[in-house]
């Protein structure tokens, strides 16, 4: 758990005002802000001082942009927005980006504009793995890595540590991580599986939820074991960086 206890608050309320001020009102939502524990100090302890607040602010922005997301127009203009020109005409989502882009280029530049183009590319790989349905889970779970985020969280975890992944290692990173990705994004299914249910017409099968747990747990024991095997294994040549991100 991270102990900037004030910082992760900071931001992810000050997203919530500004989201509040400059978008619409939303009333019964908590985002990251748990009962226990902080969603982004749980899943990234090991943050560098001075750039959790804006990563929480940039976290609570995905969550709360993520029923927008679902229009595939709006992933197009999110995607074409990704910078910090602003005009007068400009939507309130696109300043709010802007601002994200803003606070992240002055702490780190390098760093920020991988975060920025992860995030871009997510939006438009997202918007085509939604473009389908699937009909079992082996068809489903590579489209939900993309669709939670894989990429963001890529441009998160090395924007939080100051990692730069060599452009020679970025395949291998992603085939290392993905079982972390998988279970990520299913755990997220587990979480909202009522909110889904509800929205589906209370039509989802509970069986389904059975299998979601042991997957989840499946993806779990496969990512320990990779990174078992990068960490103890002498003869496998990757960088520093690279193993900071399997170890976050």
């Amino acid at each position: 758990m991270h102990k900037d206890f004030a910082n992760k608050i900071e931001g992810t309320l000050r997203l919530q005002r500004d989201w509040n001020k400059y978008i619409s009102p939303f009333g019964g939502y908590n985002g990251g802000l748990g009962y226990r524990f902080h969603f982004m100090s749980a899943t990234i302890p090991e943050c560098l001082p001075g750039r959790l607040e804006v990563i929480s602010y940039a976290n609570e922005f995905a969550f709360l942009y993520d029923d927008e997301m679902e229009n595939l127009t709006s992933r197009k203009t999110f995607h074409h927005s990704l910078d910090r020109n602003i005009e007068p005409h400009t939507r309130p989502e696109k300043k709010i980006q802007a601002k994200i882009l803003e606070e992240m280029l002055d702490i780190d530049p390098p760093c920020a504009a991988i975060m920025m183009n992860s995030w871009a590319t997510f939006v438009q790989s997202a918007s085509r793995s939604r473009a389908f349905p699937y009909e079992t889970l082996e068809e489903y779970v590579p489209a939900r890595v993309i669709d939670a985020g894989e990429l963001i969280w890529f441009g998160l975890l090395t924007f939080e540590m100051a990692l730069t992944i060599p452009d020679e290692e970025y395949e291998l990173c992603s085939a290392l991580a993905k079982p972390a990705s998988v279970a990520l994004g299913l755990t997220n299914d587990l979480y909202s599986w009522e909110k889904e249910r509800l929205a589906a017409g209370n039509s989802r099968d509970e069986k389904a939820k059975v299998i979601c747990r042991a997957e989840i747990m499946k993806q779990i024991s496969e990512y320990c074991r990779v990174v078992d095997s990068v960490l103890k294994n002498p003869s496998m040549h990757v960088s520093k960086d690279l193993r900071a991100t399997l170890e976050t």
